[in-house]
């Protein structure tokens, strides 16, 4: 890339991506764009232009020298303590810089890695990647089975960065040992190996690497390491090169955004010079310091993340009619969908894409729900409430098939007992072993219980006899749900 002939010249790469061939669905221009707009940083490939015509795009991205990872580690074997650390640190902060704005890689592995002409990492292919959100869970099993976490490969869901460490850790394995910890030709064999975790660890190894290794390949994504625990690991922190972590300068309270103390004045109704206090006091758990970073931190990533399309999200807008559309002052109910039109959309022309006058269509925004109560309160005080109103709910813990149950005190069993004829009722299998045969409302009113407007709410009469059908007790579990709720509440 120059101005002449003889002019500065650049090397780069350009990559096409036929139209025909993309989901009509998917905005493939916005959603790559944004996706790498955080490569933009130093800390992967490159994106320099993209150029958009009505049969094709083309990105031109940095043309990064070294290859890839993998045929380093094909040609050199296993690599050097030292170098394998430094080229870690590097894919480390890359992937925390990705997490920190919301977007999880999914496919990494040698072959996504590049090496610049200085053997810099620079990490790429986010074909696979999506955007998280927060109370979501992602469930495709993606990327390759030698690198997959046991969560992905079983198609259970996951929240996104235990699965992105996971694989950083078969990649440390690979680069300090030439060798992949799990493999096998034979697929199945090979995720008995994953979901096993068990894989060998040679002698030559330093012990602390590989205990950061043993935490990273924990099979439990609850117990795997985290970005937070491999930067404070000792052998991650040897040599550690300052600008791989910056501090964010959101978080730097030497210069407050006013825009955002006065949103926190306005939500907690108290003074600017509170806020101030509150964000020079250091106290990281203060409640008006912790509102101000997560408005700056919402603020950033709806910035960054404002156009680029949710994979796991049906497109919107293709699905209402004008016909369809609410009286005003009638907003549609967040679980009904719209109904599908009978006719096909008409077909768009590619050269639509172009015309900047035509006006966009609305498009609806996805709900956001929230269940039970949000708090901002420490951990230990939220479970100190949490035991208190199971306490006065009179609920207990029981054991179960080596599982901790709830169970309830204001059930009355006696009634089960005499049409089984058993002392002890009969366990249902379809909660998790819990069974509720029947709710006395007598022995829970005589208790104080407040069980809800939904079920007391719709019962008329002094002491109606409930009896559900046996196996059904998902109403049961909402009304336990709903009876802590509004304990807590109180």
């Amino acid at each position: 890339m120059g101005h002449a002939d003889d002019g500065p010249k650049h090397l780069g790469g350009t990559k096409m991506k036929t139209r025909g061939k993309i989901n009509p669905g998917l905005d493939y221009r916005y959603s790559y764009c944004n996706m790498h707009d955080l490569d933009n940083q130093g800390k992967g490939h490159d994106r320099y232009q993209v150029i958009s015509t009505p049969t094709d795009f083309f990105m031109v991205m940095e043309y990064v020298s070294g290859g890839e990872l993998f045929d380093y580690i094909c040609k050199h074997g296993r690599v050097e303590d030292t170098e394998a650390r430094r080229l870690f640190q590097q894919i480390i902060s890359a992937v925390d810089y990705c997490h920190r704005h919301m977007v999880v890689h999914r496919d990494l592995k040698p072959e996504n890695v590049l090496l610049d002409a200085n053997k810099n990492t620079k990490v790429a292919d986010f074909g696979l990647s999506n955007m998280m959100s927060d109370g979501e869970f992602l469930r495709t099993s993606c990327g390759s089975p030698n690198y997959a976490a046991p969560e992905v490969i079983s198609g259970r869901l996951y929240a996104g960065p235990e699965v992105d460490i996971w694989s950083c850790g078969v990649i440390l394995y690979a680069l300090l040992c030439g060798t992949l910890p799990f493999d096998d030709d034979h697929v199945p064999t090979l995720f008995k190996k994953i979901r096993g975790g068990v894989f060998y660890i040679p002698e030559y190894l330093n012990r602390s690497v590989a205990s950061l290794l043993m935490l990273m390949l924990q099979v439990d994504p609850l117990k795997r390491a985290t970005i937070k625990d491999i930067r404070e690991d000792e052998w991650f922190k040897q040599d550690l090169p300052s600008y791989l972590f910056p501090e964010d300068p959101a978080y730097d309270t030497d210069v407050l955004d006013e825009e955002a103390v006065r949103e926190v004045c306005e939500k907690f109704e108290c003074t600017e010079s509170e806020v101030s206090n509150s964000l020079y006091s250091g106290d990281p758990q203060d409640q008006l310091s912790v509102a101000y970073h997560l408005i700056i931190d919402n603020r950033r990533i709806m910035n960054q993340a404002s156009e680029f399309y949710l994979a796991s999200s049906p497109p919107t807008g293709s699905f209402m009619d004008d016909s369809m559309q609410l009286p005003p002052g009638i907003k549609p109910h967040p679980e009904r969908m719209p109904p599908l039109l009978a006719d096909s959309p008409k077909a768009r022309c590619p050269l639509d894409a172009l015309n900047t006058t035509k006006p966009k269509p609305l498009t609806v925004k996805k709900a956001k729900w929230h269940l039970g109560i949000r708090s901002q309160s420490k951990p230990y005080d939220i479970m100190a409430e949490v035991y208190r109103a199971l306490k006065q709910l009179e609920y207990d813990w029981k054991v179960d098939n080596r599982s901790y149950l709830l169970d309830f005190r204001s059930i009355d069993d006696d009634v089960i007992d005499q049409k089984s004829g058993s002392s002890t009722p009969k366990r249902s299998g379809s909660l998790a072993g819990l069974h509720r045969p029947r709710l006395s409302l007598d022995a829970a009113a005589s208790d104080g219980l407040s069980l809800g407007g939904s079920l007391t709410g719709s019962l008329t009469g002094s002491t109606p006899s409930i009896t559900p059908r046996q196996g059904s007790h998902t109403m049961d579990f909402f009304e336990m749900c709903a009876s802590i709720i509004t304990m807590l509440a109180r």
